[in-house]
């Protein structure tokens, strides 16, 4: 509470701050490796949006881009990847608290933004890329107002990267079946990522940045993303540290036989013959989506005729094992030693995907929150409830009995403890975003992404999921220092926070992020092994 008193008494005796603008032909210009970047100065952090890694022809290996001879203007946001299904209506509420910002597609969107408190000055700030979340499907860079980096790179004197990458059908139908121009196709989008490590590799310092000192860290499926370039030989050197944020799942990367089945019944399902296989390139986006969607189906249904386990949240796009690109699972020994070295800071927040938000029961009385775990688990409803209210004692609301998170939870405590117990490995922390927002009378919690503006200090920019007041100000100041710090030297203790152990199996100590943060041991163990028990 001292700390909340003294953030209270700064805001009340400080003037707000004007936000001023420096821009123009000779401002914030610097180089890259294909030319030189115009960008423009907010507040004394450099911002650049847009700036071109990559190019590929549709289905083929990215390369860097041609390049250019005038200084480039790198002023707004980019092209994002196309959607599968465009987003044509919204829910008006969840978007008040999301407040997506969709962009404009565009198949050539290998593009990154940067922000850093200094260009060409010799400094070796560390570097944080940010992976955006949305599957391996949707979603980019720019698609929240938490994502935005001038806080993080102000605040921490660090260099700030998110990047656009292929997604889908675009980055991930595997077409290698049909010669080496599509070698790597199954993988597409996760080489593009590696492209843009590689772009920081070679162009970073330019920024004010280390390219020895790079932290890679995303959420839900940018966490998946971090996850996969940790298993990636190709990708080894072009990070240093890992952060997945709601992103760990006990599944594995699709078969290559899936994979290859998928592309083969695509092609089928448009009417391409082998021999004229390039055809597809030129194939309208919609009618590639809609032949893609058939393929999923009918290669399902096969898996399921021949008595094989379709994942859980059943077929889609995103990696698989190629033997080129992935050679290995996600968890298997040789993927796990790529990483060994790379410190990772792993967690979800409390609340995520709520049932009572699909269910409208946000203020359900305890009774109709009984019955509806009655429905889910039968007699072993009571055990349930048990292991939630040992988790969570001080919860008071009904609906928090039904809203604990064990779709993503489980998944990060099995990485760490794989990770953790690694011989010689570097460092694994845990964490546990429980705080709860007071938007729409509360009804919002720790949702799925509330712990992002948190990250990046966006409260401000991001009132409507947070609120904006004082205590999600202070508890940012917090989270985004503990990020920071890791970014720095892969610890992520510091003195606003009580000790922050390293996570093992035995002893699992947790970081309850929350306005008065504490760490916990095995915090819900009796909850996931319930679930673990129960699925």
């Amino acid at each position: 509470m001292q700390r909340l008193f003294l953030f209270l008494i700064t805001v009340l005796i400080c003037l707000p701050a004007v936000a001023q603008i420096e821009s123009g032909m000779d401002v914030a210009v610097t180089e890259t490796k294909s030319g030189k970047v115009r960008g423009f100065i907010r507040d004394g952090v450099y911002t650049y949006k847009g700036i071109p890694y990559g190019t590929a022809n549709r289905f083929e290996t990215a390369t860097a881009p041609e390049a250019w001879e005038e200084i480039r203007s790198s002023l707004s946001w980019g092209p994002v990847a196309p959607l599968m299904n465009p987003t044509t209506m919204v829910n008006d509420e969840s978007e008040f608290v999301f407040d997506h910002d969709w962009g404009y597609p565009n198949e050539d969107c290998l593009v990154l933004n940067v922000w850093t408190p200094g260009i060409d000055d010799g400094k070796k700030r560390p570097v944080m890329v940010w992976l955006h979340g949305g599957g391996f499907t949707a979603g980019s860079s720019q698609e929240l107002p938490s994502y935005h980096g001038q806080n993080l790179a102000q605040n921490g004197d660090v260099v700030v990267v998110s990047i656009n990458h292929r997604l889908n059908v675009l980055g991930f139908l595997d077409l290698s079946a049909y010669g080496e121009k599509y070698a790597t196709s199954a993988n597409n989008s996760m080489v593009d990522a590696r492209l843009a490590l590689e772009w920081v590799r070679d162009n970073i310092a330019n920024f004010g940045g280390d390219p020895e000192n790079v932290l890679i860290f995303g959420q839900s499926g940018g966490g998946a993303k971090v996850n996969t370039l940790m298993a990636m030989p190709s990708a080894k050197g072009l990070f240093h540290k890992a952060v997945n944020q709601s992103g760990a799942f006990r599944g594995g990367f699709l078969t290559r036989e899936t994979s290859q089945a998928l592309g083969k019944e695509t092609v089928a399902q448009l009417g391409i013959l082998e021999s004229d296989i390039d055809a597809i390139q030129e194939v309208p986006f919609d009618t590639l989506v809609a032949a893609s969607q058939r393929a999923i189906r009918v290669v399902s249904q096969r898996l399921r005729d021949g008595g094989e386990t379709v994942p859980g949240f059943g077929l889609s796009w995103g990696p698989s094992v190629d033997g080129k690109v992935l050679p290995y699972q996600m968890y298997d020994p040789e993927a796990l030693a790529l990483s060994r070295d790379v410190p990772l800071l792993i967690g979800t927040v409390k609340n995520e995907f709520m049932p009572s938000l699909r269910s409208n029961m946000s203020d359900a009385t305890e009774e109709e929150v009984v019955e509806y775990l009655g429905n889910q688990y039968g007699e072993k409803a009571e055990t349930y409830l048990r292991a939630v209210r040992e988790a969570y004692p001080d919860d008071t609301r009904a609906s928090d009995l039904m809203d604990v998170d064990m779709m993503f939870r489980p998944g990060a405590v099995y990485q760490a403890n794989e990770k953790s117990s690694l011989k010689g490995g570097a460092p694994v922390y845990m964490y546990l975003f429980t705080w709860q927002s007071p938007v729409l009378d509360g009804k919002y919690k720790a949702l799925h992404c509330m712990e992002i503006p948190f990250v990046f200090d966006n409260i401000d920019r991001c009132d409507q999921m947070t609120g904006g007041g004082p205590e999600a100000h202070a508890l940012a100041k917090d989270v985004s220092r503990a990020w920071i710090n890791f970014a720095h030297s892969g610890d992520p203790n510091h003195d606003g926070l009580p000790e922050w152990p390293t996570y093992n199996a035995n002893e699992g100590a947790t970081m309850m992020l929350d306005l008065e943060s504490k760490v916990r041991n095995h915090p819900d163990q009796a909850l996931i092994d319930f679930m673990s028990a129960n699925q």
